[in-house]
């Protein structure tokens, strides 16, 4: 775990890519020292909590959880033109998708045991929290350990995507959702030791998965923050 210590930084930006995400206006917030860990949870980690509590995620109680449509085979796609997010089309949902088969059946976690668990609802992370005698960062937390100290920065790293040439996080690139060129060298999910950390230390606070806060909402005590984005995630 990395100590992040106490300071005032400023949250959100008065530039949002997307208003509906309610990212702004700037505001000052004092944020207490607290610890967070410097990976994303592996399905390694997952695992063994699931070896020791015989713990059943919410996505395998329901049966089904949603994969990106890339991940069927295109035959197969029309199968399922009912059952894709009204406003995500590229979303299907569909039966027997879970942390252990993560695009449906017939998958597994071959070579990827160090990649972050994926199909964890808030639920699950918080009894994932409990087992290991955590906790969720709130947003407050969350949002200053992503600047890592750097003062309203596009990027956990600074402002422009790829310094140097190089690859800081696992993004989509290409004509999304068509097409992903691949550049960063993953589909999906990368392992979360992959790409360079923040200045605090923490890899992955961009791309990769989506990362649950303790927050509700807009005060809405069914609907959880989650920050960071994910593979998914593209250039505007």
């Amino acid at each position: 775990m990395v100590l992040i210590p106490r300071a005032t930084f400023e949250m959100g930006t008065n530039n949002p890519v997307f208003e509906a995400d309610f990212e702004g206006p700037i505001k000052n917030v004092t944020v207490e020292s607290f610890y967070l860990d410097k990976y994303e949870v592996s399905n390694k980690d997952f695992n063994t909590f699931v070896e020791e509590t015989n713990y059943i995620t919410e996505a395998e109680i329901f049966g089904d959880s949603f994969i990106f449509e890339s991940l069927v085979p295109e035959m197969k796609r029309e199968e399922y033109k009912d059952f894709r997010a009204v406003q995500a089309p590229w979303w299907i949902k569909m039966q027997e998708v879970a942390w252990r088969t993560p695009e449906g059946p017939g998958s597994d976690l071959t070579g990827r045991l160090e990649h972050p668990v994926t199909h964890v609802s808030w639920n699950d992370a918080i009894a994932y929290c409990a087992y290991i005698n955590k906790r969720l960062p709130t947003e407050a937390e969350w949002e200053m350990a992503c600047r890592g100290g750097l003062k309203q920065k596009l990027y956990p790293w600074g402002n422009k995507l790829n310094p140097k040439g190089k690859h800081w996080a696992n993004i989509w690139q290409g004509n999304f959702p068509h097409e992903n060129t691949l550049e960063d060298g993953y589909e999906t999910t990368a392992p979360v030791t992959e790409f360079p950390p923040n200045n605090f230390g923490l890899h992955n606070m961009a791309g990769n998965v989506w990362e649950w806060t303790a927050d509700s909402w807009r005060n809405d005590a069914e609907l959880r923050v989650k920050k960071g984005g994910s593979y998914l995630c593209h250039e505007r």
